[in-house]
């Protein structure tokens, strides 16, 4: 047998069958590809992140890189959604294949649900179930992709989206949050980014990593502008009703009259199961323009690849949405809030970091490194590594989701892990500070 390598197609004899398949061609095209997966791959980043810890520092890791919050016990599930679950499965009742779309109680709940904010009815046939989010996402942009086609995403934004839209070949095109404007949409931006290419605009709604809350007025002018350049917009809304500041929380397809809406959500965030993979794409399209276009019939199309949600937990979703008491819905709220509050006070006494905005969404917020502060930190990546490294504390450099010298937390912990973790960074940043910058 010849000796296999990287660097060379594999030719292997084995009798008279020689087998070719290649594994990477050499170690700078692996490192490049590695480089590139991981600024748009979160669990690649905190891959790197925990390689990165001291193996003698025997502190518990305090985890502010990612939005998972199911491990704390203030974040626990309703028990109403654990039953339900409990109860499908043990019902023996659906251990089958779904319907590709989903199954039509959990499209008619999840319909039912929805319709408490809009102005027109939705029905089960504008419910497409799916394997979360994620899947959504990917659906989404694989029904609009066509060669030539361009697509408008918000910058910062969501790595995987980013991903997603490269592999489907879109041209990708950003338009900016402005901090000073508690991360608006730059409107201007979009209208001058738009083309005859351009199919969609995608909004994070409430933001993800910046943690803001669109109100409805600037939801109103972001149709206004995505109907006059005639493209959809996709809404992601996975932390959709996770407002708990002075803005509520408005969903994009209360527009849906004025321009096309794809929402996509999933109970992954709101009920704090991200692990349970159930998710959905809603069409929000009261005048058809949809399937007029043939986006529903590719929709549908699209989703005969057997990529379903779990059976017995779209059985178990009716139950779910009906059953959920506001007061889980209050209390989840209330511990994001003071956890908000407690990171953007915490904030203001560390050196060589400011967050323009206090988080009133989601369980993130986004943080600028002042480096010409620092000693010894080169970028957002650096800074992130080196706090791994010295104080076991993880945070999401900010290059990960399009904001270099930039980093992102996730106040969703504990309030113990919170405050440890925010201790940590501040001393890591006096240790990081230059003398000036402490003295001032």
């Amino acid at each position: 047998m010849e000796a296999i390598t990287h660097q060379s197609k594999i030719s292997m004899e084995n009798g008279t069958k020689k087998w070719r398949f290649q594994a990477m061609r050499n170690q700078q095209q692996q490192q490049q590809e590695e480089a590139a997966l991981t600024t748009a791959n979160i669990r690649g980043v905190l891959g790197i992140l925990m390689g990165n810890l001291d193996p003698e520092d025997k502190r518990p890791v305090v985890p502010l890189s990612h939005g998972d919050p199911s491990a704390f016990p203030c974040f626990r599930t309703s028990p109403a959604a654990e039953d339900a679950i409990v109860d499908a499965l043990k019902s023996a009742k659906h251990n089958h294949y779904s319907p590709s779309v989903g199954i039509l109680p959990a499209r008619r709940a999840l319909a039912d649900y929805m319709n408490k904010d809009l102005p027109y009815k939705l029905s089960p046939d504008n419910v497409y179930l799916t394997a979360g989010c994620s899947h959504a996402i990917e659906l989404a942009l694989t029904v609009l992709a066509q060669p030539g086609n361009n697509i408008l995403l918000p910058r910062p934004g969501f790595p995987y989206t980013e991903a997603i839209a490269a592999s489907c070949g879109f041209e990708v095109r950003h338009f900016d949050l402005l901090p000073e404007q508690g991360w608006e949409v730059d409107l201007e931006a979009v209208e001058a980014l738009g083309d005859e290419n351009t199919v969609a605009m995608v909004i994070i709604n409430p933001g993800n990593p910046c943690g803001n809350v669109y109100s409805y007025e600037h939801l109103k002018k972001v149709a206004e502008t995505a109907r006059k350049l005639g493209i959809i917009v996709i809404a992601d809304e996975v932390y959709g009703h996770m407002a708990f500041g002075s803005t509520p929380f408005v969903p994009m397809g209360v527009f849906g009259s004025v321009v096309p809406v794809l929402t996509l959500g999933s109970l992954s965030k709101r009920w704090i199961v991200p692990g349970w993979r159930m998710g959905w794409l809603v069409t929000n399209d009261p005048t058809d323009l949809l399937r007029d276009s043939g986006v529903v019939e590719s929709i549908k199309n699209h989703l005969n690849t057997p990529l379903d949600p779990v059976t017995f937990i779209q059985a178990a979703l009716p139950r779910i949405l009906e059953n959920t008491t506001q007061d889980f819905f209050s209390d989840i709220l209330n511990t994001l809030r003071d956890a908000a509050d407690l990171s953007y006070r915490k904030i203001q006494d560390i050196p060589c970091i400011t967050c323009p905005q206090k988080a009133e969404g989601s369980m993130f917020m986004l943080i600028e490194l002042n480096l010409s502060d620092m000693e010894d930190i080169n970028d957002d990546i650096d800074f992130s590594l080196k706090l791994a490294r010295e104080e076991s504390t993880f945070v999401l450099p900010g290059t990960t989701v399009g904001m270099k010298n930039w980093f992102r937390i996730s106040f969703a912990v504990d309030p113990a892990t919170l405050e440890d973790g925010l201790e940590r960074m501040k001393a890591f940043c006096l240790r990081h500070a230059k003398k000036q910058t402490i003295l001032n």
